[in-house]
């Protein structure tokens, strides 16, 4: 047994078994290749079913004298825990070095997310004097009224919106697919967009069905999405850091402290478990005093 053979069986397994995408594959990888990295580093010539629990030790005190953060450390453990679950399903191996393995403990960070009037600001720093501002309004609007993930707005289909049931087809991680309701206001400036902008647009072969478009009528990328809301929050002003993701945040933020049932938000998330929604939970100080105020029976 050999690195190379295994990773490349291993890739295989997550694209056809687990239906991964390409980013989630590239991040197993690039666990495994952490893992190659510290035997080369520590001149230990040991094939995959040679490792043992004190050598993924000797890794994980490595990546911590690097620098490197529990998150990232835990991810590294979650990418080498997978790969063995595959040697031991494929019985390339009799036991799981990873068995024994903690992970350092993380917290519960919570993203940065947006109050209604900061996504107003935001909207409102667009230049709708060119095309691409009104097509960049329709872009916010979308992903801050599904809570879309930034791959998802890019892959957003034209046969996936189904406007006059107010619903919209996502295809989510390992393609899974989800509906989830779209505002009037989005799918508004949806329609402004395609009506003006995309119609007037040389569109290339193969993205046809593509929503957002760059001015050369092809797929916008994820980076492209990154770089449109960094120079939005720079002339918004706002000094929050800021990702798409952020967007996706502060819809589930904002539906919650509305008061909506988190089995409802988990779905329009398209979360396996729920446990990943509760993280979404978090309320402003103002809203849990006036909850305590209203309900406690001491108030």
């Amino acid at each position: 047994m050999d690195w190379k053979s295994t990773k490349a069986g291993f890739k295989t397994y997550l694209q056809l078994e687990r239906s991964l995408s390409s980013n989630s594959i590239e991040a197993y990888l690039s666990d495994l290749d952490k893992l190659t990295s510290y035997l080369e580093h520590s001149n230990l010539s040991l094939t995959p079913e040679k490792i043992e629990l004190t050598h993924l030790q000797g890794l994980m005190q490595w990546v911590t004298e690097l620098g490197m953060s529990p998150t990232s450390q835990s991810r590294i453990i979650s990418g080498i825990k997978a790969f063995y679950k595959y040697l031991l399903l494929e019985d390339e191996i009799k036991s799981d070095p990873t068995e024994l393995l903690e992970a350092p403990r993380t917290g519960r960070k919570l993203p940065e997310f947006l109050t209604i009037e900061e996504i107003n600001q935001l909207i409102g720093a667009i230049d709708l004097s060119t095309p691409e501002g009104e097509r960049n309004r329709a872009m916010l609007e979308t992903l801050y009224s599904c809570g879309l993930r930034v791959s998802e707005l890019v892959g957003l289909l034209i046969s996936n919106i189904f406007e006059n049931d107010g619903f919209i087809k996502v295809i989510g991680k390992g393609d899974k697919e989800r509906l989830v309701p779209i505002a009037g206001s989005a799918m508004k400036y949806i329609n402004i967009y395609k009506r003006e902008i995309r119609s007037h647009l040389d569109i290339k072969k193969g993205h046809e069905d593509c929503l957002f478009l760059n001015r050369r009528g092809a797929q916008l990328t994820r980076v492209m999405i990154f770089t449109i809301i960094k120079k939005l929050v720079v002339a918004a002003g706002i000094t929050k850091n800021i990702s798409p993701h952020t967007f996706r945040h502060s819809f589930a933020t904002h539906l919650i402290e509305g008061g909506a049932d988190l089995r409802a938000v988990q779905d329009m998330l398209g979360h396996e478990s729920i446990t990943t929604t509760e993280i979404y939970t978090h309320l402003d100080r103002d809203y849990l005093r006036n909850t305590i105020i209203q309900f406690h029976p001491r108030s």
